[in-house]
């Protein structure tokens, strides 16, 4: 048995003790599936030498039950759940649990939170749940029964891990580019001003002005296109003299470049144009645009993996985004 100080065993730890992959060792602890009468022997007395508890999803295996990972995307309305940044979330997610035979789910929640959250925490199918768009209100209103089975993609708290990308890095990237290529009026079009870890990136933009003794040009956005597009005519409207506008958002940019063309504004000659999130179709662009990295899947994938193990870890993990150079800046 594991002593009582030692880190808890995981099904990784039991998949190599075993000498068998980590699916097979999920089939025999979970009771589902095919699994040879050698590799089952081998996967329980390895669990046993090493103290294995299985997690919330195993267990409900074992009792025959459904079992399901939530993605909740938190938002103004249901329409949050179309966003291609919800997609890619539930698809890595999906990839994770698919070797538990755990499903995922994709649920709305308003912005306040509750009750949606207390009837997921009562909820026996549910064997854990990623907030995604977290909010203060939604934090607060996480039920102390889902504790430890709960991760967030955005802000989290001391019972909430959070896993997201560090977006004042790759926001400040972009601008010191645009800097550096010589543009001095430079205009942000936000993300949603709800959205607290969208702020980040607002506060590298403010920063950065301020250090560079330039002015602030910010005009609200909610990283959609069609936003995109009415807020670059918007800053040529307040600001006709801006050479370059940094967009919260990839396709925030791609809706920018768009209407900026309409207005006979040629990109990058007479406004640089500079996103985030570096969408595959952003390097197929016209013209290709200037970017900073987002791994939606690597940040999904950890998020996922410590709702399903159960594992401890930093409150906060945080993914580098770096600079992707191209035409449009």
């Amino acid at each position: 048995m594991a002593s009582p100080t030692a880190r808890s065993a995981t099904l990784d730890d039991v998949a190599r003790a075993a000498g068998v992959s980590r699916a097979t060792a999920s089939r025999v602890l979970g009771g589902y599936g095919f699994a040879s009468p050698d590799a089952r022997d081998r996967v329980t007395a390895a669990a046993g030498r090493l103290g294995y508890v299985p997690n919330g999803a195993a267990r409900a295996l074992v009792r025959g039950g459904g079992v399901r990972l939530v993605v909740a995307v938190v938002g103004r309305d249901d329409t949050v759940l179309d966003d291609p940044y919800v997609q890619r979330v539930v698809g890595a997610a999906a990839r994770v649990g698919d070797p538990q035979g755990v499903g995922v789910a994709l649920q709305w929640l308003p912005l306040t939170g509750p009750p949606a959250l207390g009837r997921l925490g009562d909820d026996r199918g549910v064997c854990g749940v990623i907030l995604v768009n977290t909010t203060q209100p939604v934090l607060d209103a996480v039920p102390a029964r889902l504790h430890g089975r709960v991760a967030s993609i955005g802000t989290g708290s001391p019972a909430v891990p959070s896993f997201d990308v560090d977006n004042a890095a790759g926001a400040g990237a972009v601008l010191r580019h645009l800097y550096a290529g010589g543009r001095r009026r430079i205009a942000m079009v936000t993300g949603p001003r709800w959205l607290s870890c969208a702020e980040r990136s607002v506060s590298a933009y403010r920063e950065l002005m301020a250090a560079a003794g330039l002015p602030e040009r910010l005009v609200d956005g909610d990283f959609t296109a069609e936003r995109g597009g009415r807020a670059a005519l918007e800053v040529l409207d307040r600001w006709p003299d801006t050479d370059a506008v940094y967009a919260a958002s990839d396709a925030t940019a791609f809706g920018a470049i768009a209407a900026l063309r309409r207005r006979g504004v040629e990109v990058p000659h007479d406004v640089a144009v500079g996103g985030f999130d570096d969408l595959p179709y952003a390097a197929m662009s016209s013209p290709a645009l200037t970017t900073a990295t987002h791994p939606v899947a690597r940040i999904a994938t950890a998020a996922a993996t410590a709702v399903l193990e159960e594992r401890s870890g930093p409150p906060v993990t945080a993914f580098p985004s770096t600079l992707v150079a191209r035409d449009s800046a």
